[in-house]
């Protein structure tokens, strides 16, 4: 049987998702409550960074020692990819020897082809085009504070990155609205706005799309690879800077959120995070939870939980 990947959130059905954000939820609990839930004992998960990482390396490195099995830490510093080895061919010795891999990295087609050669399956810890493990902790957030995000409306603030190619997708997959603000030029990656149709609106102006949205998202305005656009950015996003007079204009019960890191005083107010509105935290969490029970889903069923 060939291994299942998790590159988008596209390759999951609906009710997969669905599932996923409620076991994430259970697993949770069972951390809260200290019982101990290894089903993963003795796998061991390949963590290949190519971008640097907090919340990702510690909650796939802590989730598969929370779940009883290993993960091993690579950095281009550490693997034979970092001096030209072809990623088919490490994609091929690995698989062999792990059980699933998580790969962090710049283009997609890195993903795409290490997946294509890999017996195991291969996780995207973030590309240029996607996150969608960050995508499962923000929809799991928002199930938690507020139920069902199925026919809610949902602003993405800011830069058309692969953040906001990922709630493109999730607004497929879990059925919500997405109003998307960000300045001419950066809208997000036309495929996936063709992807989105009719659910997905691009506008420029930022308080239009807060306006009524019951969750309201950004990222910071440069990424990983754009250090060089940074002055450019800080003058043409300063309009689309989140603020609580901003969410004063979405639903009353709108929730805020923000993968991190954030960088106060640019894409959100300074005190933004500590307004109550804000979920922030609980989203970095649930990344710890959410992608435990991705891994659960992925490893497990090829041999017996242990109990």
């Amino acid at each position: 049987m060939s291994a299942r990947h998790f590159l988008s959130l596209m390759d999951c059905t609906p009710q997969e998702l669905f599932a996923l954000i409620r076991r994430g939820i259970e697993l949770k609990d069972l951390r809260n409550r200290g019982v101990p839930f290894e089903p993963l004992k003795s796998r061991v998960l390949g963590m290949i960074f190519e971008k640097a990482s907090t919340r990702t390396r510690l909650s796939f490195e802590a989730g598969m020692i929370q779940l009883g099995g290993q993960a091993i830490f690579l950095s281009p510093r550490d693997t034979q990819l970092g001096r030209g080895e072809p990623i088919s061919d490490t994609a091929i010795v690995m698989s062999r020897m792990l059980d699933a891999v998580m790969i962090r990295t710049f283009a997609h087609s890195t993903l795409t082809e290490f997946a294509a050669n890999s017996r195991v399956p291969v996780i995207n810890g973030l590309s240029d085009d996607l996150h969608p493990c960050q995508l499962l902790a923000d929809m799991q957030t928002f199930h938690e504070h507020r139920g069902s995000i199925q026919g809610k409306t949902v602003a993405w603030v800011g830069d058309g990155n692969n953040m906001c190619n990922s709630y493109i997708e999730a607004a497929l997959q879990f059925d919500f609205r997405l109003k998307v603000a960000c300045p001419e030029g950066f809208e997000p990656n036309p495929k996936f706005v063709a992807l989105g149709g009719d659910r997905v609106e691009i506008m420029r102006d930022p308080r239009e799309a807060v306006a009524g949205a019951h969750l309201v998202s950004t990222d910071v305005w440069t990424s990983m690879g754009q250090e060089h656009e940074t002055a450019t950015r800080l003058s043409l996003f300063k309009p689309y800077q989140v603020t609580r007079e901003m969410l004063d204009l979405a639903a009353k019960d709108v929730l805020f959120m923000h993968c991190l890191p954030a960088h106060r005083g640019e894409e959100i107010s300074e005190d933004l995070l500590d307004d109550p509105r804000s979920a922030a935290w609980d989203q970095a969490e649930n990344r710890l939870h959410a992608q435990k029970a991705l891994l659960e889903m992925l490893i497990a069923p090829s041999q017996p939980h242990a109990n």
